[in-house]
Protein backbone atom coordinates (compact mmCIF):
# COMPACT_ATOMS: atom_id res chain seq x y z
CA UNK A 1 0.00 0.00 0.00
CA UNK A 2 3.17 2.41 0.81
CA UNK A 3 4.22 1.58 -2.53
CA UNK A 4 1.21 2.53 -4.39
CA UNK A 5 0.41 5.84 -1.90
CA UNK A 6 4.37 6.53 -3.24
CA UNK A 7 3.31 5.88 -7.26
CA UNK A 8 0.32 7.98 -6.88
CA UNK A 9 1.90 10.90 -5.42
CA UNK A 10 4.46 10.87 -7.67
CA UNK A 11 1.99 10.49 -10.76
CA UNK A 12 -0.45 13.41 -9.49
CA UNK A 13 2.96 16.01 -9.12
CA UNK A 14 4.68 15.27 -12.35
CA UNK A 15 0.57 15.98 -14.02
CA UNK A 16 0.62 19.16 -12.05
CA UNK A 17 4.12 20.15 -13.19
CA UNK A 18 2.58 19.25 -16.70
CA UNK A 19 -0.03 21.63 -16.27
CA UNK A 20 1.96 24.30 -14.90
CA UNK A 21 4.25 23.98 -17.90
CA UNK A 22 1.42 24.26 -20.30
CA UNK A 23 -0.21 27.18 -18.30
CA UNK A 24 3.35 29.13 -18.71
CA UNK A 25 3.12 29.00 -22.72
CA UNK A 26 -0.35 30.48 -22.45
CA UNK A 27 -2.04 33.41 -21.23
CA UNK A 28 -5.38 31.74 -20.43
CA UNK A 29 -7.98 29.43 -21.41
CA UNK A 30 -11.20 30.91 -23.36
CA UNK A 31 -13.89 28.76 -23.34
CA UNK A 32 -12.08 25.66 -23.53
CA UNK A 33 -9.29 27.42 -26.55
CA UNK A 34 -5.57 28.08 -25.47
CA UNK A 35 -4.41 31.60 -25.57
CA UNK A 36 -0.64 31.31 -26.24
CA UNK A 37 1.50 33.58 -24.52
CA UNK A 38 3.44 34.93 -28.23
CA UNK A 39 0.28 36.80 -28.62
CA UNK A 40 0.68 38.57 -25.69
CA UNK A 41 4.71 38.43 -26.19
CA UNK A 42 3.58 40.41 -29.89
CA UNK A 43 1.49 43.06 -28.25
CA UNK A 44 4.48 43.62 -26.07
CA UNK A 45 6.35 44.42 -28.69
CA UNK A 46 4.26 46.70 -30.47
CA UNK A 47 4.16 48.80 -27.50
CA UNK A 48 8.04 48.74 -27.25
CA UNK A 49 8.49 49.62 -30.83
CA UNK A 50 6.14 52.75 -30.06
CA UNK A 51 8.31 54.47 -27.28
CA UNK A 52 6.28 53.36 -24.27
CA UNK A 53 7.85 51.03 -21.65
CA UNK A 54 6.18 47.48 -20.86
CA UNK A 55 5.89 48.21 -16.92
CA UNK A 56 4.20 45.45 -14.94
CA UNK A 57 1.18 47.53 -14.85
CA UNK A 58 1.05 47.58 -18.53
CA UNK A 59 1.68 43.42 -18.57
CA UNK A 60 -1.52 43.05 -16.69
CA UNK A 61 -3.35 45.50 -19.45
CA UNK A 62 -2.22 43.99 -22.59
CA UNK A 63 -3.13 40.24 -20.87
CA UNK A 64 -6.52 42.00 -20.42
CA UNK A 65 -6.45 43.04 -23.81
CA UNK A 66 -5.22 39.47 -25.60
CA UNK A 67 -7.85 37.79 -23.29
CA UNK A 68 -10.65 40.49 -24.70
CA UNK A 69 -9.54 39.84 -27.89
CA UNK A 70 -9.88 36.01 -28.04
CA UNK A 71 -13.17 36.50 -26.89
CA UNK A 72 -14.61 38.84 -29.50
CA UNK A 73 -12.68 36.83 -32.17
CA UNK A 74 -14.39 33.16 -30.95
CA UNK A 75 -17.97 35.15 -31.36
CA UNK A 76 -17.08 36.65 -35.05
CA UNK A 77 -15.69 32.98 -35.87
CA UNK A 78 -19.16 31.83 -34.37
CA UNK A 79 -21.03 34.23 -36.89
CA UNK A 80 -19.02 33.77 -40.08
CA UNK A 81 -17.88 37.07 -40.43
CA UNK A 82 -14.12 35.69 -41.51
CA UNK A 83 -16.01 34.01 -44.56
CA UNK A 84 -17.54 37.01 -45.85
CA UNK A 85 -16.59 38.79 -49.43
CA UNK A 86 -16.18 42.37 -46.93
CA UNK A 87 -13.70 40.84 -44.37
CA UNK A 88 -11.74 38.96 -46.77
CA UNK A 89 -11.38 42.71 -49.31
CA UNK A 90 -10.76 43.96 -45.67
CA UNK A 91 -7.85 41.65 -44.86
CA UNK A 92 -6.51 41.84 -48.53
CA UNK A 93 -6.10 45.31 -48.11
CA UNK A 94 -4.07 45.04 -44.57
CA UNK A 95 -2.27 42.67 -45.97
CA UNK A 96 -1.15 44.61 -48.76
CA UNK A 97 -0.22 47.87 -46.43
CA UNK A 98 1.58 45.26 -44.08
CA UNK A 99 3.58 44.04 -46.69
CA UNK A 100 4.19 47.85 -48.20
CA UNK A 101 4.83 49.24 -44.80
CA UNK A 102 8.35 46.29 -44.69
CA UNK A 103 9.23 46.84 -47.63
CA UNK A 104 9.88 50.61 -46.77
CA UNK A 105 11.37 50.18 -43.42
CA UNK A 106 13.88 47.18 -45.11
CA UNK A 107 14.84 49.65 -47.55
CA UNK A 108 15.89 52.38 -44.86
CA UNK A 109 17.05 49.86 -42.79
CA UNK A 110 19.40 48.34 -45.50
CA UNK A 111 19.84 52.15 -47.10
CA UNK A 112 20.84 54.14 -44.62
CA UNK A 113 21.24 57.97 -44.58
CA UNK A 114 25.39 58.29 -43.36
CA UNK A 115 27.04 61.00 -41.37
CA UNK A 116 28.76 62.07 -44.42
CA UNK A 117 25.70 62.16 -46.32
CA UNK A 118 24.17 64.30 -43.67
CA UNK A 119 26.99 66.57 -43.40
CA UNK A 120 27.58 67.44 -47.10
CA UNK A 121 24.01 68.36 -47.12
CA UNK A 122 24.63 70.64 -44.35
CA UNK A 123 27.36 72.28 -46.03
CA UNK A 124 25.05 72.73 -49.12
CA UNK A 125 22.39 74.36 -46.81
CA UNK A 126 25.00 76.77 -45.28
CA UNK A 127 26.33 77.88 -48.54
CA UNK A 128 22.78 78.46 -49.95
CA UNK A 129 21.98 80.40 -46.61
CA UNK A 130 25.57 82.47 -45.74
CA UNK A 131 26.38 85.75 -46.38
CA UNK A 132 24.49 88.67 -44.98
CA UNK A 133 20.90 88.42 -43.52
CA UNK A 134 18.64 91.95 -44.36
CA UNK A 135 16.39 93.05 -41.64
CA UNK A 136 13.71 94.62 -44.61
CA UNK A 137 10.43 96.47 -44.79
CA UNK A 138 8.05 96.89 -47.84
CA UNK A 139 4.89 98.69 -49.10
CA UNK A 140 3.13 96.50 -51.18
CA UNK A 141 0.52 98.28 -54.05
CA UNK A 142 -1.04 97.06 -57.21
CA UNK A 143 -0.31 100.17 -59.32
CA UNK A 144 3.06 102.05 -60.13
CA UNK A 145 1.89 105.84 -59.70
CA UNK A 146 0.69 104.39 -56.20
CA UNK A 147 4.31 103.24 -55.42
CA UNK A 148 6.08 106.37 -56.47
CA UNK A 149 3.71 108.65 -54.61
CA UNK A 150 4.40 106.40 -51.68
CA UNK A 151 8.35 107.30 -52.19
CA UNK A 152 7.38 110.89 -52.64
CA UNK A 153 5.59 110.92 -49.94
CA UNK A 154 8.86 109.07 -47.67
CA UNK A 155 11.09 111.65 -48.99
CA UNK A 156 9.03 114.71 -47.44
CA UNK A 157 8.99 112.98 -44.34
CA UNK A 158 6.51 110.77 -44.00
CA UNK A 159 6.56 107.57 -41.94
CA UNK A 160 7.29 103.94 -43.66
CA UNK A 161 5.61 102.57 -40.99
CA UNK A 162 2.42 104.08 -41.24
CA UNK A 163 2.27 104.00 -44.92
CA UNK A 164 2.63 100.71 -45.07
CA UNK A 165 0.19 100.11 -42.42
CA UNK A 166 -2.44 102.14 -44.30
CA UNK A 167 -1.59 101.35 -47.98
CA UNK A 168 0.01 98.15 -48.06
CA UNK A 169 -1.47 95.68 -49.69
CA UNK A 170 0.94 92.25 -48.36
CA UNK A 171 -1.58 91.06 -45.28
CA UNK A 172 1.90 89.39 -43.38
CA UNK A 173 4.19 92.75 -43.05
CA UNK A 174 1.23 95.10 -43.64
CA UNK A 175 0.11 95.39 -40.14
CA UNK A 176 3.45 95.20 -39.11
CA UNK A 177 4.34 98.19 -40.46
CA UNK A 178 5.67 96.46 -43.74
CA UNK A 179 8.42 94.56 -40.95
CA UNK A 180 9.61 91.45 -42.89
CA UNK A 181 12.12 90.72 -40.36
CA UNK A 182 15.32 89.05 -40.84
CA UNK A 183 15.89 87.07 -43.86
CA UNK A 184 18.48 85.55 -46.33
CA UNK A 185 17.76 87.69 -49.54
CA UNK A 186 17.49 84.35 -51.48
CA UNK A 187 14.65 83.93 -49.67
CA UNK A 188 12.40 86.47 -51.85
CA UNK A 189 11.59 86.76 -55.19
CA UNK A 190 14.54 87.88 -58.12
CA UNK A 191 13.39 91.14 -58.80
CA UNK A 192 12.50 91.80 -54.50
CA UNK A 193 16.66 90.55 -54.16
CA UNK A 194 18.17 92.00 -56.61
CA UNK A 195 16.98 95.57 -55.19
CA UNK A 196 17.69 94.79 -51.75
CA UNK A 197 21.31 94.21 -52.45
CA UNK A 198 21.65 97.33 -53.83
CA UNK A 199 20.64 99.29 -50.17
CA UNK A 200 22.56 100.28 -47.48
CA UNK A 201 21.30 99.80 -43.60
CA UNK A 202 18.59 102.65 -43.32
CA UNK A 203 18.14 103.45 -47.35
CA UNK A 204 14.99 103.31 -49.47
CA UNK A 205 14.66 102.49 -53.13
CA UNK A 206 14.27 105.41 -55.15
CA UNK A 207 12.20 103.68 -57.90
CA UNK A 208 9.39 101.04 -57.30
CA UNK A 209 10.01 97.29 -57.91
CA UNK A 210 7.92 95.02 -59.25
CA UNK A 211 7.51 91.70 -59.09
CA UNK A 212 4.78 89.01 -59.77
CA UNK A 213 3.07 90.52 -56.46
CA UNK A 214 2.78 94.49 -57.66
CA UNK A 215 4.54 96.86 -57.02
CA UNK A 216 7.13 97.41 -53.77
CA UNK A 217 8.79 100.25 -51.74
CA UNK A 218 11.46 98.57 -50.06
CA UNK A 219 14.10 99.84 -47.24
CA UNK A 220 16.76 98.09 -45.08
CA UNK A 221 16.40 98.32 -41.31
CA UNK A 222 19.64 96.22 -40.75
CA UNK A 223 22.46 94.17 -42.26
CA UNK A 224 23.94 91.37 -40.60
CA UNK A 225 25.93 88.08 -40.61
CA UNK A 226 24.36 85.23 -41.18
CA UNK A 227 23.54 83.44 -37.95
CA UNK A 228 23.07 79.32 -39.18
CA UNK A 229 22.10 76.88 -36.61
CA UNK A 230 24.80 74.77 -35.73
CA UNK A 231 25.26 71.20 -37.63
CA UNK A 232 24.00 69.26 -34.36
CA UNK A 233 21.19 70.95 -33.91
CA UNK A 234 19.91 70.53 -37.48
CA UNK A 235 21.07 67.24 -37.89
CA UNK A 236 17.33 65.19 -36.66
CA UNK A 237 15.82 67.08 -38.97
CA UNK A 238 18.43 66.90 -42.04
CA UNK A 239 18.50 62.84 -41.57
CA UNK A 240 14.41 62.89 -41.58
CA UNK A 241 14.83 64.76 -44.65
CA UNK A 242 16.75 63.02 -46.34
CA UNK A 243 15.38 59.63 -45.39
CA UNK A 244 12.23 60.46 -47.00
CA UNK A 245 13.68 62.18 -50.26
CA UNK A 246 15.70 58.54 -50.74
CA UNK A 247 12.49 56.68 -49.47
CA UNK A 248 10.79 58.67 -52.47
CA UNK A 249 13.27 57.76 -54.87
CA UNK A 250 13.04 54.16 -54.01
CA UNK A 251 9.29 54.36 -54.85
CA UNK A 252 9.78 56.47 -58.00
CA UNK A 253 12.57 53.89 -58.97
CA UNK A 254 10.50 50.98 -58.79
CA UNK A 255 6.95 52.99 -60.67
CA UNK A 256 9.69 53.24 -63.97
CA UNK A 257 10.84 49.75 -63.81
CA UNK A 258 7.26 48.25 -63.79
CA UNK A 259 5.66 47.24 -66.30
CA UNK A 260 2.16 48.62 -66.70
CA UNK A 261 -0.62 47.57 -69.24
Amino acid sequence: MNKQLLLATAMASLLALGATGAMAQNVAIVNGKAVPKTRLDALAQQVAKSGRPVTPEMEGQLREEVIAREVFMQEAEKQGIATSDEFKTQMELARQTLMIRELFANYQKTNPVTDADLKAEYDKFVAANGGKEYKARHILVEKEADAQAIIASLKKGAKFEDIAKKQSKDPGSGANGGDLDWANPSSYVPEFTEALLKLKKGQTTDTPVKSQFGYHVIRVDDIRSAKLPAFEEVKPQIAQQMQQQKLAAFQEELRKKAKVE
